[in-house]
Parts: C-alpha cells; sequence; structure tokens
C-alpha cells in the first residue's frame, strides 16, 4: 500500500480550552496508539490533506519530533458545520499483526451486457478487509469484461492471497441490470411466423344418390 508522510510536534494531553487553542492555530490534535506507548501530537491542517480529502487510502509514515511511526487512520472527527478536522485517531502497526482497513473498489474492463444495453450498478465502493501490513492492497481490482446481462460479482467471488475479506460473502459488489430500453427492444420483437395452417381436408366425395 502507498505512503503519506506526516510531520507531527509530540505534546501533553491538554484540557478543552488547550486543544481550542490548539485548533484556532490550524493544528490538529491527534493520538498514536497501538504501540508500547501512546502518543498526543499536533500536525498542521494542511498536512492532512492529501490524507484526508481522498478517495484513495495510504498507511502514515508519523514523524513525531523526529522518530518515525508506521501508522493506519482509524478514527476521524470533523466540526458538524464547518466541516473541519477536530481530532484523528492513528494506530500504530505491527508487521506481525493484521490490520482492518476499508480499502476502494476499482472496476476496469468493458461489459459485454453493458454493451447489449445493461446497465452496470456498482453497490459497494469500499470494501473491509484484514491483512498483515505488508499485504495490504491499495485498492481491490474488479474486471468485468466477461460480465454479461444478469452477471454479478460477490464478495465471496474476491480471492487475493493473504487479505481475509469481512463485508457478508452474500453482499453484491457491482453487476450488470437488465434497463428497460432491453425490456422493451425484446417485447418490441416481432414472434417468428406462425406455421402455415395445415389445407382443409378435401371435402368427401358426395354419395350417389339412389336411382328411383
Amino acid at each position: 500500500m502507498k505512503s503519506i508522510t506526516i510531520n507531527g510536534t509530540k505534546r501533553a494531553a491538554q484540557s478543552k480550552q488547550e486543544t481550542k487553542k490548539l485548533r484556532a492555530e490550524g493544528m490538529v490534535p491527534c493520538v498514536l496508539y497501538g504501540g508500547k506507548e501512546q502518543f498526543h501530537f499536533s500536525t498542521p491542517a494542511m498536512a492532512l490533506k492529501g490524507l484526508v480529502y481522498t478517495p484513495e487510502v495510504y498507511t502514515v509514515e508519523l514523524n513525531i519530533d523526529g522518530t518515525t511511526h508506521k501508522a493506519v487512520m482509524k478514527d476521524i472527527q470533523f466540526h458538524a458545520v464547518t466541516d473541519k478536522i477536530l481530532h484523528i485517531d492513528f494506530l500504530q502497526l505491527d508487521e506481525n499483526k493484521k490490520v482492518v482497513m476499508e480499502v476502494p473498489v476499482k472496476v476496469t474492463g468493458n461489459a459485454p451486457g453493458v454493451r447489449a444495453g445493461g446497465a452496470l450498478i456498482n453497490k459497494l465502493r469500499r470494501l473491509k478487509i484484514s491483512a498483515l501490513p505488508k499485504h495490504l492492497p491499495d485498492q481491490i481490482e474488479i474486471k468485468i469484461d466477461a460480465m454479461e446481462i444478469g452477471d454479478d460479482v460477490r464478495v465471496r467471488d474476491m480471492k487475493i492471497n493473504g487479505v481475509d475479506f469481512l463485508d457478508s460473502p452474500s453482499n453484491v459488489i457491482t453487476a450488470v441490470k437488465t434497463t428497460r430500453v432491453v425490456v422493451a427492444a425484446v417485447e418490441a420483437t416481432p414472434a417468428a411466423a406462425a406455421p402455415a395452417a395445415a389445407p382443409a381436408a378435401a371435402a368427401a366425395p358426395a354419395k350417389d344418390e339412389k336411382k328411383k
């Protein structure tokens, strides 16, 4: 998985007033947990744009006062009105422990069912997975080159070495559905011509009238 570097400054746990002042200065209070000790630190809000405001997912190289920690973002809080970032929790990664993340789905290719008039429906934009840090994928790629109308791809169809998929196996990720256009075209197709009716049986010859 791709990584992004964020620099931070260690701080002590602060009161609400101190945290409010920190945010007013353009800083975001953060916490790093999951390692031998927990760190409270702050980082400029601008430094978080590449991590937060993107459909991509990254591991994070946190440089806190010169010491680097590999982590992933686990929780983020936004202001209800302004949408400013209020707080972020980071989980420190251990190369020998699996981590749970949501990874984006990327659909590639051209489905024959779409060319035939069907509609491609993408139902899941992200999938929840569990994997060791070294096995974390940037995205889950789904190729649709063989999908006809009525076909779908479900969570149970996903197979990646070292990755466990945590969503319900029956959940549909993407599908090619029949559209009204296709239905109308089928209904408008004239029925095959009926076979010609068999010729009527020849009338039986009239019996000779009895001679008077």
